[in-house]
């Protein structure tokens, strides 16, 4: 089957659903972008999804197929998983009755969301993609990227299985971009750890702070916890057998677990230096976030192997405290890690 006759779906097309559905249809497949949100929804469908280029100075106009989760028809060959992790049981069971017998859900959510998956559609039908590219939310058919184009990568496997689908969904992905966006790994675990331990030290890092994650490798309070953070992950998955993936290129612990690393961290982070965490707007937006699992799979996965990690463990009892109303989102709750 050639690729441009799957049928693909992006269900949960916010921010970062938006920019992928968008750049895959722009690449020349037919891809539905599913959301509840109605005047996203509405926006996409008279005007197409405007992506806001930033760190490119470009702005993308791309007309796409956008759905109302109840206007979705049976047949889907791959389902890119976009949703928050919280509600994975009732969605999933909600979508496996439009998924072909051999298609494939793709989880791109961050942490390590592909057990929840596997639970209802099997392992022989999850997969997950470890997503290193930002994107804000603005809606009524508009979102911005916030990493360069060419810093965008994606890297899929399978969970548990045989990672059968890894061509098809190379092939399906490398319509975004045709060189250097997506590599199949036959060591998703790794790839989720790598996107984990950045994830942990910027996105919380964020929330806390209400920066950016060039400003938090530039600030040199948050730049020495962010380290830590990553030091953390790094012991938590070397403790539980985990081999990192390397990220665009390089060895996170090389680069990371070093003497250079609080100079290197700034260069690191350069070309993502504009993002924002999406939890960071979640809170703005009086919604709660996922720092339970991101931060807080760190601090259980390092409970389970017997590693501290008590700045992950801070990083969620502050986010939760912000939350609640009982922190402002401020640079100066840096101070309160006594770093």
């Amino acid at each position: 089957m050639s690729v441009k006759d799957c049928k693909i779906a992006i269900y949960g097309a916010g921010a970062m659903g938006t920019v992928l559905g968008a750049l895959l249809t722009e690449g020349g497949l037919a891809v539905d972008l599913i959301t509840r949100n109605k005047a996203h929804v509405e926006g996409m469908k008279k005007n197409g999804a405007t992506i806001v280029c930033e760190a490119d100075n470009v702005e993308k106009n791309i007309p796409v197929n956008a759905l109302y989760p109840e206007e979705m028809t049976a047949g889907y060959d791959v389902i890119f998983l976009m949703t928050k992790q919280r509600f994975n049981g009732e969605i999933v069971q909600g979508l496996l009755p439009y998924l072909k017998k051999d298609g494939v859900i793709c989880t791109t959510q961050n942490g390590l969301p592909e057990s929840s998956v596997a639970k209802l559609a099997g392992n022989e039908r999850t997969y997950g993609a470890a997503t290193s590219f930002g994107a804000t939310f603005h809606g009524e058919g508009k979102v911005s990227l916030t990493s360069k184009i060419e810093a965008m990568s994606m890297e899929v496997g399978g969970y548990c299985n045989d990672n059968s689908k890894n061509g098809l969904l190379c092939e399906v992905l490398s319509c975004v971009l045709k060189e250097n966006f997506v590599k199949a790994t036959d060591n998703l675990i790794g790839a989720r750890w790598s996107k984990l331990a950045i994830n942990a030290a910027f996105s919380g890092l964020s929330v806390v702070t209400g920066m950016t994650f060039g400003e938090v490798a530039k600030k040199r309070k948050t730049r020495k916890l962010a380290l830590g953070v990553l030091r953390e992950c790094m012991a938590v998955a070397k403790a539980s057998g985990v081999t990192l993936a390397k990220m665009q290129g390089h060895d996170m612990e090389k680069l990371l677990g070093g003497k250079l690393a609080y100079l290197l961290l700034p260069i690191a982070m350069k070309k993502h230096k504009k993002l924002l965490s999406g939890m960071l707007k979640d809170v703005q937006n009086g919604r709660k976030c996922e720092i339970d699992f991101v931060n807080g799979v760190v601090v259980n996965e390092g409970e389970r192997v017997g590693v501290p990690t008590p700045l992950c463990a801070q990083i969620v009892e502050m986010v939760h405290g912000i939350e609640n109303g009982l922190y402002e989102i401020s640079y100066k709750n840096a101070d309160f890690f006594g770093l």
